[in-house]
């Protein structure tokens, strides 16, 4: 094995890591049906496969560059779902179950989450469910949120593929607006 063949192996590997975590991306990206952005995603993974395999198929007879593609697409496919977890593209809806509902959703509300409330009935007696919609990278610092100010609560997370925007909140003019508003 000389310098040639490493760096060559090194290359393959970068390059299927590469066009493997666009994959990813890709895919996820037809799934929230973003289709300009899965279109481009999929031009340059493919660009890159091609130059990646097109190495290894013209030299079969190095074991060296076999095991580079194949280590590279497993690390592609890891780096890959590591790189969407932290790009987190789309909305998710938090449906929260809590015996403290009106208190959690105020203080959900307080930290600026858009909350909507429904009363229920479960096993242990009197529920609230709580709805809530969230940026999917915001998700996380939501649940812990809402576990700190009920430990008991139960939740459950799904991504939102389509959503009609809310309503903007506009306050309630007072003082010198509201008159200013009736002429």
């Amino acid at each position: 094995m000389n310098t040639e063949v490493i760096v060559t192996c090194f290359l393959i590997v970068l390059a299927r890591i590469g066009d493997v975590s666009l994959g990813t991306m890709r895919t996820i990206s037809v799934v929230q049906g973003r289709a300009f952005l899965a279109w481009m995603l999929g031009f340059f993974e493919v660009l890159i496969w091609v130059l990646a395999a097109s190495k290894v198929l013209n030299n079969l007879e190095s074991p060296f560059y076999i095991v580079a593609y194949a280590f590279g697409f497993a690390c592609g496919n890891y780096i890959g779902v590591k790189l969407e977890g932290y790009v987190a593209f789309g909305r998710q809806v938090v449906r929260v179950f809590s015996h403290r509902g009106a208190e959690l959703a105020a203080l959900l509300r307080d930290r600026g989450h858009l909350v909507t409330t429904f009363e229920g009935q479960g096993r242990e007696g009197h529920v609230s469910l709580l709805f809530i919609e969230t940026r999917r990278r915001l998700t996380p610092r939501l649940l812990r949120e809402a576990a700190q100010a009920d430990p008991g609560c139960f939740y459950m997370v799904d991504d939102i593929r389509l959503a009609s925007q809310p309503a903007p909140i506009h306050p309630t003019a007072t003082g010198w607006r509201a008159v200013l508003k009736k002429k």
